[in-house]
């Protein structure tokens, strides 16, 4: 391997969205493992923590490197990119469902509540994160993923409710990785092997406009729907 590639901008460029929208999009994660074990005495409550922390990051490892490998088949970026596109909208449009999560009162169950909730909420995560390592060197793909999950794991198990109190008070940083995400979808949507080619044809600079487009499908539509459930909520 040509190690040079580790000192690239395309390496670093890949590292640092990988973690920001690992951490951003782990938000809903923390207050998750929050809400599962605010029952619990406080001792257990840290076991809680460690354990279903521990249990879910094994977890989204396997499925990013797997959705890394399953992103080479054509098509699969096609509604990868569709997805991450839903995923930045409703960053953007701030559901909050999370809140309605009920606590335990053992530590079992807290552990298996928080790494179910998990699996089900991680699909944003592992999406934005494979599709943040295809911008990286080819070779350098799985070491990206390692780095990455391995430098922003530690932030949001340990510092999620900082994170949190950032982000309510500075919203731009949500709407900035709202935009993050609609890059990282609209790069996703023009690497499909299946149109990859035409469009590249097609286009001068495809990559470019695709990214530049997502960012402001992304922004436009989600600030749109935030806007409209705030006149709901207000009327």
């Amino acid at each position: 391997m040509d190690f040079s590639v580790f000192s690239g901008p395309a390496f670093w460029a890949a590292l640092l969205s990988i973690i920001v929208a690992n951490i951003l999009l782990s938000g809903d994660n923390a207050v998750v493992i929050a809400l599962a074990s605010r029952n619990l005495p406080p001792a257990q409550q840290k076991k809680a923590i460690f354990w279903g922390s521990a249990a879910a990051i094994i977890l989204r490892v396997v499925l990013t490197i797997t959705a890394v490998q399953l992103l080479i088949l054509p098509y699969l970026k096609l509604i990868g990119g569709i997805l991450l596109f839903y995923i930045g909208v409703q960053l953007l449009a701030d559901s909050g469902e999370e809140e309605d999560m009920d606590a335990h009162p053992n530590i079992w169950g807290a552990i298996r509540t928080i790494l179910v909730a998990d699996l089900v909420m991680s699909l944003d995560n592992v999406l934005a994160v494979a599709a943040a390592a295809q911008k990286g060197p080819e070779e350098t793909r799985l070491v990206l993923l390692i780095i990455g999950l391995g430098l922003s794991i530690p932030l949001i198990i340990f510092g999620s409710a900082m994170l949190l109190k950032v982000m309510d008070r500075f919203p731009i940083i949500i709407t900035l990785g709202a935009g993050l995400l609609g890059l990282l979808a609209g790069g996703m949507l023009v690497e499909d092997p299946a149109i990859k080619e035409f469009i590249q044809a097609v286009l001068e600079d495809a990559h470019m406009i695709f990214e530049g487009v997502g960012v402001v499908i992304v922004l436009l539509v989600g600030t749109y729907l935030k806007k409209k459930q705030k006149h709901k909520e207000a009327a």
